[in-house]
């Protein structure tokens, strides 16, 4: 139970981490917000026959699970992190280990859903994925370690 409650903590930390980084690059850069959560939603309600409602409706159902998805990832991530972690790991292995489980959280449905091929990414698409999984990973890290 003690993995579980510290696995969650941490992940919100790691996730508040990972936000704070993309809106803070959103506005140096003045770039919208990416519209892949959305669109994984809006597929897998699809492929599941189920109706997200009249157009507002379902955009604004959209949104709000496609942002549900990305708490979900960072939780579940952490949480895998510490069923992975059961002795102390060293903070570039943690740090590391915790953004990977992350991006490969986030990014593999995205893949396997047909909605991005990180093999087209250009460079700043790649900056814009990666730093803020490192960001989602250092927080994440330092807070389950101080929980531990």
């Amino acid at each position: 139970m003690h993995t579980l409650i510290n696995g969650l903590i941490a992940g919100a930390a790691g996730t508040s981490a990972l936000n704070a980084t993309t809106y803070l690059d959103m506005a140096v850069r003045a770039r919208g917000a990416s519209s892949t959560p959305q669109q994984a939603v809006e597929k897998v309600a699809e492929g599941m026959q189920v109706d997200l409602g009249e157009e507002e409706q379902a955009e604004n159902r959209k949104e709000a699970l496609g942002t549900l998805l990305g708490y979900g990832t960072g939780l579940g991530a952490a949480l895998a992190y510490g069923l992975l972690a059961r002795r102390r790991t060293s903070w570039p292995v943690g740090v590391l280990t915790l953004s990977a489980l992350a991006t490969f959280g986030s990014n593999i449905p995205l893949v396997a859903l047909g909605i991005t091929d990180p093999r087209e990414w250009s460079a700043s698409s790649w900056v814009s994925d990666i730093v803020p999984h490192l960001v989602y990973g250092a927080a994440a890290y330092a807070a389950y370690e101080q929980l531990r």
